[in-house]
């Protein structure tokens, strides 16, 4: 079996250090990155230390509005399945690489497996929301992380191919704990575990707005504790555009530091005292670790962290946030929602049983 894996993004590296590892066990896998994330902090650096084999081939799309980002990679993606003629394509959540992927796809009638399918926040005023939506609708392979993204999908009258594998993330989460010392990633940005934030701002939503934007700031200044503050790039140079750099260098609690590492952010999180964040993927390994969570967002896709009192939605209210960061440690337990830690083996699974090559 012959499988075309395209990511483009931290998230994405994450989901495919889990998927790779078993996949090149047994078959063919051809590694695209399409750029999206394409400087060392944002790229290099998840596929050095999480054992990411290299793309073999890197498209270099990166930057720019969402129409020239996603045409220029469905074109280079189109002549590249033309070129290899994989068996499937295998996309990861919701980002312009796996729209344009998953289109390119469809279009040259070669199966599509999503996985992190099924998921919705029900905001369509969310480029993620519509990636994923118009994605799960090419899929022939849906491969879901709970039952609430199984029955998302069947409210949307999807029901072929789809299969409840547990959450990737949750792979890589359990095979690096181990390699990541908590107590020392914090003495390097001088805090202790248990006694600082850690926040991260990502989202076009908040990022790109500067009254939201400055409510966030507001917020991570009256914390009663510091705040690392790993800077995504946009949300760098949108502080700056909108003249909150110099609010944030006059509040000695507010620590801003270059985007970290996969194991060095996990590191931090599992020390932290909460993670205020509006990424997807962060909220989840806050429940992974047992770290609650205030969500810079009125809305999540991953239900089941809020229903379970671990998450918290505050949306960039200052009141509201720090009103969610006071509030007590939860007390309820964590259900295992996300799987047994073996998703990757699933995916797998689902591929060889939906592949009509394998029996060629």
């Amino acid at each position: 079996m012959k499988v075309l894996s395209v990511v483009g993004a931290r998230p994405q590296f994450i989901k495919a250090a889990a998927v790779c590892r078993v996949l090149r066990e047994r078959h063919e896998e051809i590694l695209v990155h399409s750029g999206q994330h394409f400087d060392h902090e944002m790229s290099g650096v998840f596929f050095d230390e999480l054992g990411i084999p290299a793309p073999a081939y890197n498209l270099g799309v990166g930057g720019g509005g969402h129409g020239r980002m996603t045409g220029e990679m469905l074109g280079l993606l189109e002549e590249l399945m033309l070129e290899v003629r994989p068996d499937w394509v295998l996309v990861y959540g919701d980002t312009n690489t796996t729209l344009a992927a998953g289109l390119a796809a469809a279009k040259l009638q070669v199966p599509v497996a999503h996985v992190e399918a099924g998921l919705r926040s029900f905001n369509r005023t969310m480029p993620e929301e519509i990636n994923r939506v118009v994605v799960d609708h090419v899929s022939s392979l849906l491969l879901c992380p709970t039952p609430t993204a199984v029955a998302n999908l069947e409210s949307e009258g999807i029901t072929a191919g789809v299969t409840q594998v547990g959450d990737v993330m949750l792979d890589t989460a359990r095979f690096f704990a181990e390699r990541v010392d908590a107590q020392a990633v914090a003495a390097h940005y001088g805090v202790a575990p248990g006694d600082y934030y850690l926040a991260t701002v990502h989202r076009q939503a908040t990022s790109d707005d500067a009254e939201r934007l400055g409510e966030v700031v507001r917020a991570f200044a009256a914390l009663d504790a510091p705040v690392i503050w790993p800077m995504h790039p946009r949300t760098r140079a949108n502080l700056a555009r909108f003249g909150l750099d110099a609010q944030i260098a006059a509040t000695p609690g507010i620590h801003v530091v270059e985007p970290l590492s996969y194991l060095d952010i996990n590191g931090m999180l599992r020390g932290a005292r909460k993670l205020l964040t509006d990424s997807g993927g962060m909220q989840k390994e806050a429940y992974f670790f047992g770290v609650p969570c205030v969500t810079l967002r009125d809305e999540t896709e991953w239900v089941e962290t809020v229903e379970s009192g671990w998450n918290t939605l505050a949306g960039t209210s200052a009141e509201r946030i720090l009103s969610a960061a006071a509030a007590d440690v939860p007390d309820s337990d964590r259900p295992p929602v996300y799987g047994d830690g073996h998703a990757a083996e699933k995916c797998v699974r689902a591929l060889e049983l939906g592949d009509t090559s394998l029996g060629r």
